[in-house]
């Protein structure tokens, strides 16, 4: 397990457009599907790595708080599953439906998303508000796996009430840190 930090996309940055395949339902889906009416949240995971473990109830639970604010949801995983086989479709399936995510989990099997995106580890979240531009990008919150602070999605809940209440979001933005994305040689 690498420790490697996100990327931070230039805020302002306009969402890379997909289409990708849900492991839960077999279908494709794009951006267009999971666009929020009041802002969007595109979360790079996986299934085998601590610090996605560390925040998969906190995601769940964010997730179900924020949908009914005007939030879309939605978690890619663009692992290697060649080298990294626990992430394949049929467990990320079976992980989605362990832990009811209430968002679609698209396997990015090309690589090509989490690279339009600049994604590097996981978890790598990216915040986008009504008109699918930027606003925030890091971390979810300061909590690690053994740090001892208890996982509160403090970053990005602040950030989407931001957009709730059109306040500015905050200037400094921490970045995620987790494992590396798995690349394809």
């Amino acid at each position: 397990m690498a420790l490697t930090p996100s990327n931070m996309l230039p805020l302002g940055t306009k969402a890379p457009d997909f289409i990708l395949v849900d492991a839960v339902t077999n279908k494709p889906v794009s951006l267009q599907d999971v666009k929020g009416e009041k802002g969007t949240l595109v979360m790079f995971i996986c299934n085998h790595c601590p610090f996605v473990k560390h925040v998969n109830e906190e995601l769940v639970r964010m997730a179900n708080d924020y949908r009914v604010t005007g939030f879309g949801f939605v978690a890619i995983s663009s692992n290697d599953i060649e080298n990294y086989p626990q992430d394949a479709p049929k467990y990320m399936w079976e992980l989605a439906r362990k832990e009811n995510y209430p968002f679609p989990y698209l396997f990015d099997e090309t690589q090509e998303i989490a690279r339009a995106y600049k994604a590097a580890c996981t978890p790598d979240f990216f915040l986008f508000d009504t008109d699918l531009k930027l606003v925030y990008r890091g971390q979810l919150d300061n909590s690690r796996p053994g740090n001892g602070i208890p996982v509160n999605g403090r970053d990005i809940r602040e950030a989407m009430d931001n957009i709730l209440n059109n306040n500015p979001q905050r200037k400094e933005q921490k970045p995620s840190m987790g494992c590396n994305i798995k690349w394809k040689a």
